[in-house]
């Protein structure tokens, strides 16, 4: 059984949490129904259980054992790490800390606006927008050969609660990326954004469908059934050179 699965049923099986209105006295409806789902959430608790920081690693390596995102000796930049859940599973998947000394040792860069506390086997940018050409210009000076083989976007904007306007910032980030990764990407590489679906969508997977030979969106289990989240997984990039902007 695939790894993100035995931990999901792990935490399927075990005893749910028991906790009593009283801890929760002077909470807002929302902030309770929040904590309620949180706590309940079996991504949560294996997150836990498997020494991950958020349950999000759970999404990359569902996707990863579905479609072979890595493999040893991959360079990743990993868009968006806080907290460097998805940067471990990186780690992990390219041997980036050198626990396997019989394959390939990879690379991996994080980074985000956002303090990420140190992991061994990755490097990270912090304070650092993304989709400034200054960051990148840092990014490449850090990645080896100047290029990364896997390119990794789980970044959101600050929610608005304007659904619309949320989708179309997102869309926007992964525009700025897109047109950073001209620069930076191998040709073959593979690029993994998450979007909020909406009306925009289309803008994001035409320009994603005429840079990569094999483009498909994914709803990870992982994702909550209730969240508009998906993600564009592209793959075997065309190699279309686009130089950076002094």
């Amino acid at each position: 059984m695939a790894g993100y699965q035995k931990s999901a049923c792990v935490f399927l099986q075990c005893q749910r949490f028991h906790t009593t209105v009283s801890r929760h006295k002077g909470r807002t409806a929302i902030e309770h129904r929040w904590l309620m789902r949180h706590l309940k959430d079996p991504f949560v608790k294996a997150a836990k259980v498997e020494n991950y920081r958020c349950r999000s690693a759970f999404k990359l390596l569902e996707i990863h054992e579905k479609h072979q995102i890595f493999h040893p000796g991959l360079r990743v930049l990993d868009c968006g790490a806080a907290p460097g859940a998805w940067s471990q599973v990186a780690v992990q998947k390219v041997n980036a800390a050198g626990t396997d000394p019989n394959s390939p040792v990879g690379f991996v860069l994080g980074v985000d606006l956002l303090h990420i506390f140190p992991l061994e086997g990755a490097i990270f940018l912090c304070s650092a927008d993304v989709t400034d050409s200054r960051t990148m210009k840092k990014i490449q000076e850090q990645l080896p050969g100047q290029k990364a083989d896997v390119i990794l976007s789980d970044m959101a904007p600050n929610a608005t609660g304007f659904r619309d306007l949320d989708h179309q910032k997102l869309i926007n980030m992964c525009l700025s990326l897109l047109n950073f990764a001209s620069s930076i990407l191998h040709p073959g590489g593979t690029f993994l954004c998450k979007f909020w679906d909406g009306g925009q969508r289309h803008v994001l997977q035409n320009r994603l469908e005429k840079e990569f030979k094999n483009v498909r969106t994914i709803k990870p289990v992982a994702s909550r059934k209730e969240s508009s989240e998906a993600y564009f997984l592209a793959k075997l990039y065309r190699g279309i050179k686009t130089p950076l902007k002094a």
